[in-house]
């Protein structure tokens, strides 16, 4: 963990380096996925059944890749009532938030007696990545798969790594309106949404995180599909008064801290005693978790305090770009209304991020490494399509044609020029 004072003469230097500190950055696997995605695409669901013996260890058949509909209804079954209630609270919330920004067709006639306008639609078909392995992720169901449906989309294709099914994510993809599941994962996954590979037809976009082999090969399958976004490790910046609980921030900064020991979080506060009474609650908290040796590796090697005023914090978090940051003070407005960069904000002292990943509405794919300076979170609009819509009257097109071919002609195009000048002609 790297403390930092604003005061200290070194401290730019020593800022820029921190931000500069490489995380995430496995071997390079991008040969391997090249070569996984060429297998799937010249022989598609063979190499798709090789792929899953060769690296998840299974034998799987064609006719055992996709989840029935009894595996889903058990697994809905299966799931405690207070786990299938979240679910539905938490499907519910963030179906209503993403309702909500639904964009308007538009039609209008301007100056020019030209009609414009624009209309918007659905994707036909998505293919989302939810992790399997370690834990459960019903939550990555829910982000992914709910803002879909809100959009329109007819098909919801999900894969997940074989093994066991969780009974929570088989009921986050029911509630979520997922149309189909397939027990496979990796990269040779991804290839097979993109390419299609026996009874997995191919989709229009891939979203969902995945390890390095998954994010290489979305990389690779942009332009063949779209993608929403190459994820890199979990981050959080707190900024925080010593008004607050130390215990509180501490667990803030622990909730990332503990999903990859590349994960990465930030304590910044104007206040020397708070600092360490945090860095004090952090050092017990780590113990008494099940994540405790991931956390303990991501605040060792990534983790940093900066102390500085917190007029200055809005500054430090825009340099940072963060994926979530949080403003534990008494006026959390006003210094977040300055923040420019930053993936989501949450606002208060009862504001935990945590709230952010499950049930508060809003979507937690957001970007990460600093990519928050130019995108923004999933939502609806990437599951919608902008279709523009032009139509000129005749008398439209005597204004719209001369500058037309003008344009057409210093750029060299002369069948653009005459496609206008033959109507100016006859007009």
């Amino acid at each position: 963990m790297r403390y930092l004072r604003s005061t200290d003469p070194a401290f730019e230097a020593a800022f820029a380096a921190f931000l500069a500190a490489p995380r995430g950055q496995p071997a390079d696997v991008d040969a391997a996925v090249a070569e996984i995605l060429e297998g799937v695409r010249t022989r598609g669901v063979d190499a798709l059944l090789d792929y899953a013996r060769r690296f998840d260890r299974v034998e799987l058949s064609v006719d055992t890749l996709r989840v029935t509909a009894d595996e889903i209804a058990a697994g809905v079954a299966a799931t405690p009532a207070d786990i299938l209630d979240a679910i539905r609270f938490a499907a519910d919330r963030i179906g209503t938030y993403h309702a909500r920004q639904r964009p308007q067709d538009a039609r209008f006639v301007d100056a020019a007696g030209v009609e414009l306008g624009w209309r918007w639609g659905p994707l036909d078909a998505v293919g989302i990545y939810v992790p399997g392995g370690r834990a459960a992720y019903p939550s990555t169901v829910l982000m992914n798969a709910v803002p879909a449906r809100v959009a329109g989309v007819s098909r919801i294709a999900m894969v997940t790594p074989p093994g066991r099914l969780e009974p929570a994510v088989l009921a986050a993809a029911s509630v979520a309106g997922v149309t189909e599941i397939w027990r496979v994962g990796g990269a040779h996954a991804a290839a097979a949404l993109a390419f299609g590979a026996g009874p997995i037809r191919p989709v229009d976009k891939i979203v969902g995180p995945g390890n390095a082999y998954v994010t290489a090969a979305k990389r690779r399958l942009y332009g063949i599909v779209g993608i929403d976004a190459l994820a890199g490790p979990s981050e959080i910046v707190v900024v925080a008064d010593e008004d607050n609980d130390p215990e509180w921030i501490a667990a803030d900064l622990l909730s990332q801290a503990e999903h990859d020991p590349d994960a990465q979080s930030i304590l910044i506060t104007d206040s020397e005693t708070f600092a360490a009474a945090v860095t004090a609650a952090v050092d017990r908290q780590i113990p008494t978790l099940a994540t405790g040796e991931t956390a303990a590796a991501s605040w060792s090697t990534h983790g940093a305090v900066i102390i500085a005023p917190l007029d200055a914090a809005p500054g430090l978090v825009d340099r940072i770009a963060p994926e979530h940051v949080e403003f534990a003070v008494s006026d959390p407005d006003r210094l977040a209304d300055q923040v420019r960069h930053a993936g989501a904000i949450f606002l208060g002292r009862y504001t935990p991020e945590a709230v952010g990943d499950y049930v508060a509405g809003s979507n937690h794919v957001l970007p990460t490494s600093r990519a928050a300076r130019f995108s923004s979170g999933l939502s609806i609009y990437d599951f919608l399509k902008r279709t523009s819509i032009v139509r000129c009257t005749e008398q439209a097109f005597r204004r719209l044609g001369p500058p037309t071919a003008a344009l057409a002609g210093v750029e060299g195009l002369p069948a653009h020029q005459r496609s206008a000048a033959i109507r100016l002609q006859e007009s």
